[in-house]
């Protein structure tokens, strides 16, 4: 077994994380940069220096976890969740459970908080958001962004859910009480079950094809019949009805029930 798999092994049995589940060219790239960077010859010295160092620990799990968002992110795609998707599932229940997974340092649920409020009262609406990196969690938490990170957002909604400051946006209070963040991790942990609404994007991509199919199955057994997944923009699912999913548009698919319902 070779100096980079012995790694993946240790860490995996230390941590949960099965690093062998990401596409391992782009992972071994990533950390023998960040291994380098830190004065480590090999992946056994750069593993001792992670169980004995908190810091460097955590940087390695931003490393992992590509920690890279911001509001609105390829807009249209959120203007189809706006004006198609959500008005539909309002049609079948007034109140819904959304999942915001792998949500990184909070942009994407505060994205969907304040589209959600569009249509209804935030205390109608159920918003989870998770990730396995617990910094990023607390930086979803606290809401404090710089200003590129709003480039999306509509100057109408920009004035009504933040406050600025010297060009740093603070997340209105309100907005914040609608989210609960939680640790969780998508290769290892238990999935939710009754979500309306999954927003996963930009993410997968990063894992092998063995571990999408995994995660995929999750997703529908977590949707309630009729909820939606919603993926990024280069994770197009090429097989949906392998996941009892169905595309009603690009990068939206459907649970199907028994009946195989559909979105009209």
């Amino acid at each position: 077994m070779g100096d980079y798999e012995q790694f993946t092994e240790r860490i995996h049995k230390r941590t949960g994380i099965n690093l062998s589940l990401y596409k391992e060219k782009q992972m071994k790239r990533r950390l023998t940069s960040l291994r380098e960077k830190r004065g480590c010859q090999s992946f056994d010295d750069y593993y001792n220096l992670l169980i004995n160092n908190k810091e460097y620990y955590h940087e390695f799990l931003n490393r992992i976890t590509i920690n890279v968002s911001e509001f609105f992110r390829n807009k249209k795609r959120w203007d189809v969740l706006n004006q198609t998707i959500i008005p539909k599932l309002l049609t079948r229940k007034k109140h819904l459970k959304i999942w915001s997974a792998a949500c990184s340092t909070g942009e994407e649920p505060y994205t969907i908080a304040m589209i959600m409020n569009q249509h209804l009262s935030l205390s109608n609406v159920e918003i989870v958001a998770t990730d396995i990196d617990e910094n990023a969690l607390q930086a979803a938490r606290n809401g404090v962004y710089p200003g590129k990170s709003l480039k999306e957002v509509p100057e109408d909604l920009k004035r009504k859910y933040f406050q600025e400051n010297d060009g740093i946006y603070t997340v209105d209070a309100n907005l914040k009480k609608a989210i609960t963040f939680k640790k969780h991790n998508l290769l290892k942990d238990t999935y939710e079950r009754g979500y309306d609404l999954i927003v996963c994007r930009n993410v997968l991509i990063y894992f092998t094809d063995g571990a999408k199919e995994e995660i995929y199955q999750g997703f529908s057994h977590s949707l309630d019949d009729d909820g939606i997944l919603f993926v990024g923009s280069t994770e197009q699912i090429f097989n949906p009805k392998q996941y009892q999913f169905q595309t009603v548009d690009t990068f939206f698919y459907e649970k199907q029930n028994a009946k195989e319902k559909t979105l009209e």
